[in-house]
Parts: structure tokens; sequence; C-alpha cells
């Protein structure tokens, strides 16, 4: 039994040496590399892999069809090729413009991150390596020497029945002054929580950015959980230790809208705003689009801005909440308060896109104005963190 015993250890310790040694064979290599013309250059060592590539962002998108569902652009897929010791490798064929990317690798058909790639995001259930490169729209995104705002975790009570979490931002200089500050409210789609926007959307870089270039004003950013089943997101409440997913109970059926009132209030008695309807704004993305839209038209007098990213629109059934009902009354009563932007954005392919032009017609046939911008791509935040560098650009003016 002892000898049993000592040969189960001896090959245990022999897969755990060699399981270090491919990380620290791995950490010898440069993966992603920016190279001098521009492009980049992915690395991994799978010495016994058959198979290695790598997908992402910066690849052209492919479709993928989910059925009774629709039509999704996915990151492309490029093959990686062996070289010495067991070392694959791919380089961009041209550069890859300046930009937030996030990618993996796929390993005989597993999907993994980066392992020389310290910087790894979440996006609800999913991890990826990123690649940021300055330059162009990416200048919004990185780190810049510019004055930079706090980031706080702030708990509030809920009349959901207990203490919940969001994520607020002030401006450079808040804390020394007594200036009060408009507001906009940033929304995050289904699957997401309040740190979406702040790690995935890159928000607080491009906010501190644009006030720095002057381009927007100094304002307050509060990022929700839009889940109102959820305390915060996965393990920072006492019973948010599972796995997020896109179907988390409560979503779209009102009391997220319902108990919205309760966030503006806090807000407005714990930090130095304008409280007032000319000086708070909304936005959102997927499911966050929706709540805006929502949320706009049943408090009229809250929001004097609102934005839209590629939002789900529209309800299978009304009757799940009075807030999804009379929206055509709704909307007349919200236009005839004569608000400051209703901004509507998605890409051509983007799955909810049908859903937006028909409420576009519905806009139209009734004369109310709004601002529309339609761009490449589909669902994905590429877009939507390009569309939020826009909105902010539109708000408080």
């Amino acid at each position: 039994m002892k000898k049993i015993f000592v040969s189960i250890l001896t090959m245990a310790l022999a897969v755990s040496a060699m399981a270090q040694q491919s990380l620290w064979n791995n950490s010898q290599i440069v993966s992603p590399q920016v190279n001098p013309d521009g492009t980049v250059t992915f690395r991994i060592q799978a010495p016994k892999a058959i198979k290695v590539e790598v997908t992402g962002e910066f690849l052209a998108p492919t479709k993928l069809e989910i059925p009774n569902f629709g039509v999704f652009d996915v990151p492309g897929v490029a093959a990686l090729t062996e070289g010495e010791n067991g070392v694959w490798e791919y380089t961009t064929p041209e550069p890859v413009p300046g930009g937030f990317y996030n990618y993996n690798f796929q390993v005989d058909g597993l999907k993994m991150l980066d392992l020389n790639n310290m910087h790894v995001n979440r996006d609800v259930a999913n991890l990826t390596s990123v690649l940021l490169i300055p330059g162009g729209i990416g200048d919004n995104f990185v780190v810049n020497s510019v004055p930079h705002g706090t980031v706080s975790k702030v708990w509030y009570p809920s009349e959901a029945g207990y203490n919940r979490r969001m994520t607020v931002y002030t401006p450079a200089g808040y804390e020394n002054s007594k200036t009060k500050y408009p507001v906009v409210y940033i929304l995050h789609g289904a699957g997401g929580d309040e740190d979406a926007w702040v790690t995935q959307g890159r928000a607080t870089q491009i906010l501190d950015n644009l006030i720095a270039k002057g381009q927007i004003k100094p304002m307050i950013a509060v990022f929700t959980n839009g889940n109102i089943s959820q305390e915060a997101a996965p393990l920072e409440g006492s019973f948010s230790t599972g796995q997020p997913g896109m179907s988390a109970p409560k979503q779209m059926e009102g009391s997220f809208e319902k108990c919205f009132p309760e966030v503006v209030k806090y807000v407005d008695s714990h930090y130095r705003t304008i409280a007032k309807k000319t000086s708070r704004a909304i936005c959102g993305l997927s499911m966050g689009g929706f709540h805006t839209l929502y949320l706009t038209i049943n408090y009229p007098d809250m929001f004097n801005y609102s934005g839209m990213f590629s939002a789900a629109i529209g309800v299978s059934d009304p009757s799940v909440s009075p807030l999804y009902q009379n929206v055509d009354e709704k909307l007349a009563t919200y236009f005839s308060k004569k608000p400051g932007l209703l901004w509507i954005a998605i890409g051509k392919t983007d799955f909810l896109y049908k859903a937006n032009v028909e409420f576009r017609a519905k806009l139209d046939a009734a004369h109310y104005p709004y601002i529309y911008k339609e761009t490449e791509g589909g669902h994905v935040w590429s877009n939507w963190r390009d569309y939020l560098v826009d909105y902010l650009q539109l708000i408080f003016k």
C-alpha cells in the first residue's frame, strides 16, 4: 500500500512539475506583441497541440445563427503556426487600429486565456484576454496622463429587501471642491452587473479623457446592477456566489424600473448633484437600453437626456408590469415635456436591428424628435464603447 501511495505521489509531483514548467515556458514568451508596423503577434506554447487558433474582436466577424433567437456577429478566428519548441504564432496581416479588443486562444477546441497576458476581463461568465492599442478611438480607452476621477463601490438601501451595490464615478477635483455636478446613469446589458461598464466598457477612462480634453462637462456617473434579484456582482454580495448568467430572475419584468427612483434619491442625497431633470441623463446597452426606454417614459420628469444602445425594445407580455403598458400615451407625455435628447444607436448586423427600425417608425409617425446613429457591426462591446463616447458629448449642453 505504501509503494502505491509513493507511486501516486511521484506521478502527481511529476504532473505538477510539468504544468509549472509549461507555465514557466509560456512566461518567457511575449504575447501579444505590437510590432513597429502596427501589426500584432500572438504566441502560445502548446507542444502537444494539433490545432491552435486565436479568436478576437480584432479579426473580421463571422456569423452565428442560434435557432429561435437570431443571427449574431461573433469574433473571427485565425490559425496559428507551430514553430520551434512547440511555440505557436500568428501575426495579423494588417495593422490593428487603436482600440480595446478581447481575445482568446483555442487549443484543440479548448478555449483558454493568453497565459502571457496578465490583462483579463470578465463579461458575464466569460473570461477574455485584453489587447489595448492607443491611437484613434483607442485614445479614449487608455489611461492617459490626465486628472483621474474616483471610482467607488457604494451600498444603498433598496425596496428589493436588502442593500444593493452600485459603482459611482466622481470627476477629478470632486473631493476638494464645493461644485455641484450633473449625473449620468449608465446601464449594462443582460448578464452584466455594476462592474460591466467599468471593466469591459472602459467608461471611467472615457470620462477621464473626455473631461480632460474639454469635450464634455465634468459629471458624476452611476453604474447600477440591473438584476434586481442580486445584491451585487458575483462574489461581492452575501448571496451572489453563483455563476453569472444571461437569465437572472427579475431582469425585465418591471421590478428594476419600479425601484430605480430610490437610486436617484440616494445619489442626490449623498453627492453634490444638480438635482433636477435638466442635469440628469441615462443610457444603456441591450437590456440596459430596454430599461432606459421604460425609465424614460415612466418618469418623464426625471431624465432630460436618454441614450439607447442596441436596445432591446418591447415585451412579449406587457401585463407583467403596468410600467410596460400604454407605451404610446407615455411617449406622448414624455415628448410633450420637450426633453433635451433621445439618442438611438445600433449596428447594421445587430440581431435587435429590426426591433429598433420598428420603434423608430413609431417615433417618425408621431413626428417625435430623436437622433439616430447606425454603424457597422453587431451586438458587441466595440460598438457600445464608441456609442458612449458619442453620447456623452451630446448631453448637458
